[in-house]
């Protein structure tokens, strides 16, 4: 059986607007010791939109992590206390002008437990009203539309890398396919 790991001493080493860094140590089952870096971050929400004709968009932008211009669906921070919903739908409205006043939840991940508490939830709109796009002043973004099949076949290629966007994709084909079988 996996027991729980204890903290017996925890260091915050950094704390910055996004994320916290602590190194804690914790005990292990048999007296054992170890240390485990955490990097806490509050959350992030993300969209999948679908457009009148069916398109998605996406916002491609530089992610200095990785050294690359990444092809993502509109996401972004939690704000504090902010429902998930709310910060998914403002995330879409700042990044790409699109508006909807309701979202449908498709599920919450954690985006690599190993090393952070972030969890990211991911949620479904459709047929949005353009409005005004307005980024944040250190924003710079371009916003592309496709439809979900090229998007698919980006993931499949290798050409969208993002693990948020592939799972919300996969998600949102899977929850519209239901929807088309119980329409049938």
């Amino acid at each position: 059986m996996i027991s729980e790991e204890r903290v017996i001493r925890s260091e915050k080493i950094y704390e910055g607007k996004v994320v916290t860094l602590r190194c804690h140590t914790v005990e292990l089952d048999g007296q054992r010791y170890g240390k485990r870096e955490v990097v806490e971050h509050a959350g992030g929400a993300c969209i999948v939109c679908f457009r009148e004709d069916g398109s998605i968009p996406f916002v491609r932008q530089y992610r200095i992590a990785t050294k690359k211009n990444l092809l993502e669906l509109p996401a972004g921070f939690i704000e504090h206390d902010e429902n998930p919903m709310t910060a998914a739908l403002r995330e879409l409205s700042e990044e790409t002008g699109l508006e909807a006043d309701s979202a449908d939840f498709l599920l919450e991940a954690y985006t690599s437990p190993g090393f952070t508490n972030e969890k990211i939830y991911i949620f479904m709109c459709e047929n949005p009203k353009q409005g005004e796009q307005y980024l944040d002043e250190t924003e710079d973004l371009e916003v592309e539309y496709m439809q979900l099949d090229e998007a698919l076949r980006m993931v499949k290629l290798g050409e969208i890398i993002d693990a948020k966007t592939i799972i919300g994709l996969y998600a949102a084909k899977e929850m519209r396919d239901k929807k088309d079988e119980s329409s049938n």
